[in-house]
């Protein structure tokens, strides 16, 4: 969803509410900041007066303390209005880092199986790291210059109400018009590079994962030439936003050098006809081309503001993005005692996968399910996981709708092992872990023996502790496979869903894990999913899916 600057700077702002004191003080500092640099021209001016004779009336004694006292403060309110910016953007960056892992946690698995695993790395990272200029950059800012303009528009109003006009149609143009003005100009530049950016990544991670593949059919100077097309175009758009950006920084300082030009022109118009003395000359010339820093922080920030609002238009479309299913709380706990579904129809989009499915699952049972690759199989399981919902029909846990059990609940009493198992870079005891948080060393050897995994873990050079890479590379499928096994083992979930738990592995391994499997039916309740005859061996009852429909 596009949305515009200014509420996605509203959004972004409402999330300063917590660090409110923060801001407040950062505000106050780097008002008086800027006042205490104005006024150092402001006094510098008075010392020449003085020293001409020309209407200074201020001893050097006092010029000099107040010169080194402003001086002084300067720095210290220039560090401490830093440090609050600082303070608070890296504070709200991990309040959004957060919330995107929560919002992604609610979307998954449904809404992240079409997402762009590259869109979504380049928005954790780079889209969050850039709104750091907007909270320590931008907000404070925005606010300091709007008092600061106040504040010199009346001193500069004191010498004459008309050079008060002046100033203040000069802070108006170059801290109001001109940003708006340029960001206008750039229009959706940024947001074009951002989403480019985010392709980019996604292509580089793609195809490092599939570099075997790559090289084996020999498409390495294809990718090559794709990959350098891409970042050269990247790098157009890239060039053509700091093109961009180099006018509207030209622009602005023009047009402070003719408001300055203005300014003294305007007081010498008025020193000439008598209304003033040379000091109402000098010193409101001072101010005004002292006290534009505000004014050109905004001025820098229409083009570079674009870049900002991009990724936070990217990240607010992940924190407004609805759930397929929302997680469910506040029901009675409810304990396994069977399974079934009931006329189940499911279709991802227009295609049909499931057609009044039924199935029947009885507390202590293995039941089997075959068919076809793509026939339902794996969806089926995916609904009593209540990753889905069924368009018609009842999936139930317990005898109740799992749509009406706590997410909790559903996730206690149940494991899930798929046909991919994702490991995390870490040991291998700590991707086991992920099962039990608390589990004992005796636990990960029991889990793993039913696994069929334990001795080739004590195979290696580390046990338990050996890095597995990432996603598991450094491991073959059938011993991922075989650790997800011993994960769902650990996990002690009453109701146990495979699909295909040994589609990777040997005759000799799947045997292994089959007896396991029968000795844990006194305690589990398992649906096994596999195209192998030999699998289903172990079911009391075997469903078969054909065209998504069960038989």
């Amino acid at each position: 969803m596009k949305r515009s600057g200014f509420s996605v700077m509203a959004r972004l702002i409402g999330l300063v509410r917590p660090l409110a004191g923060f801001m407040l003080l950062a505000i106050l500092m780097g008002l008086a900041g800027h006042l205490c640099a104005a006024f150092l021209t402001v006094l510098g001016g008075c010392a020449v007066l003085e020293v001409t004779g020309l209407g200074g009336s201020f001893p050097w004694t006092w010029l000099a303390a107040a010169l080194a006292l402003l001086a002084l403060l300067r720095g210290f309110l220039r560090y401490g209005e830093q440090a609050c910016n600082h303070f608070i953007a890296f504070k709200l960056l991990a309040l959004l880092r957060e919330k995107v892992f929560l919002a992604l946690r609610r979307l998954c698995p449904a809404k992240l199986e079409g997402k762009d695993r590259g869109n979504l790395i380049s928005l954790i990272t780079s889209d969050i790291e850039l709104l750091e200029v907007f909270y320590a950059h931008t907000i404070s800012p925005v606010a300091i210059a709007a008092l600061f303009t106040l504040i010199l528009c009346l001193f500069i109003g004191s010498f004459h109400w008309a050079l008060g006009l002046l100033a203040f149609f000069a802070y108006a143009v170059v801290g109001v018009a001109v940003p708006l003005v340029t960001s206008k100009l750039s229009g959706d530049d940024g947001l074009r590079f951002r989403e480019k950016s985010g392709e980019l990544s996604s292509f580089v991670l793609d195809s490092l994962r599939g570099l075997s593949e790559i090289l084996q059919y020999g498409c390495g100077e294809e990718r090559l030439r794709e990959m350098n097309t891409r970042t050269h175009s990247l790098s157009q758009d890239e060039e053509q936003l700091k093109q961009v950006a180099g006018r509207n920084q030209a622009v602005t300082h023009t047009v402070l050098l003719l408001f300055d030009l203005a300014m003294l022109f305007a007081s010498l118009g008025l020193y000439a006809t008598g209304q003033v003395g040379f000091a109402r000359v000098l010193l409101p010339t001072l101010a005004l081309m002292s006290s534009f820093g505000p004014c050109v922080a905004l001025a820098s920030l229409g083009s570079t503001l674009q870049h900002t609002f991009a990724a936070g238009n990217r990240i607010l479309d992940i924190l407004d993005e609805s759930p397929v299913v929302e997680e469910v709380s506040g029901k009675a706990k409810t304990s396994f005692s069977g399974a079934a579904a009931e006329q189940v129809v499911f279709a991802y989009g227009e295609e049909k996968i499931l057609d009044h499915v039924s199935v029947e699952i009885p507390q202590g049972s293995v039941v089997g399910i075959v068919g076809k690759s793509g026939s339902g199989k794996s969806t089926l399981l995916k609904l009593f996981m209540r990753f889905w919902e069924a368009q018609q029909g009842r999936v139930a846990v317990s005898d109740r709708d799992v749509g009406r059990i706590n997410t909790a609940d559903l996730r206690e009493m149940e494991s899930f092992v798929t046909q991919e198992t994702h490991l995390f870079r870490d040991s291998i005891r700590e991707n086991l872990c992920l099962a039990k948080l608390d589990a004992t060393q005796e636990e990960l050897v029991a889990a793993c023996k039913k696994a069929s995994v334990h001795d080739f873990i004590q195979s290696l050079p580390q046990g338990y502790d050996t890095p597995v890479g990432e996603l598991g590379a450094t491991l073959s499928g059938g011993e991922r496979q075989r650790l997800g096994l011993a994960r769902a083992f650990l996990h002690q979930g009453e109701f146990l869903l495979l699909d295909e738990p040994t589609s990777n592995l040997d005759s000799l391994n799947e045997g292994v894990i089959l007896r396991s499997l029968g000795e844990e039916r006194e305690g589990r309740t398992v649906v096994l999913v596999s195209h192998r005859q030999s699998t289903m061996k172990l079911a009391d009852r075997v469903y078969s899916v054909e065209n998504g429909r069960m038989s």
